[in-house]
């Protein structure tokens, strides 16, 4: 088992939950979802700096951002009704794109 990708699935899903957390904190005022934010970003720092030591900080991050920005629109535009034009979603796809190509095709990345 490849457990710098568990890990990276990990810090993945934590900054998901406190970025998807950041709206109902309402600028940090809400104590709840404010340390649910700071819980999260904790969660997944850590797991991060946990897949430094077998995967390229580059290579990490883009993965940790791209899948990132993808699964945080999804649940903005379910728990928020933020619904993306044409473009957006283009870009998202793009991000996507991008994140496909640098594990199936960058000898940066084990395979």
């Amino acid at each position: 088992m490849r457990w710098d990708y568990v890990y990276l699935g990990i810090a993945i899903a934590a900054e998901v939950v406190a970025t998807s957390a950041l709206k109902s904190a309402e600028g940090f005022t809400r104590l709840w979802p404010s340390l649910l934010v700071f819980a999260g970003y904790a969660v997944a720092f850590f797991f991060l700096s946990l897949t430094l030591d077998s995967i390229p900080v580059g290579i990490a991050y883009a993965i940790w951002s791209g899948v990132g920005v993808v699964l945080v629109s999804l649940l903005g535009w379910v728990l928020y009704q933020q619904a993306l034009d044409t473009p957006a979603l283009i870009g998202v796809a793009l991000i996507v794109a991008g994140v496909i190509v640098i594990n199936l095709y960058s000898n940066a990345v084990r395979h």
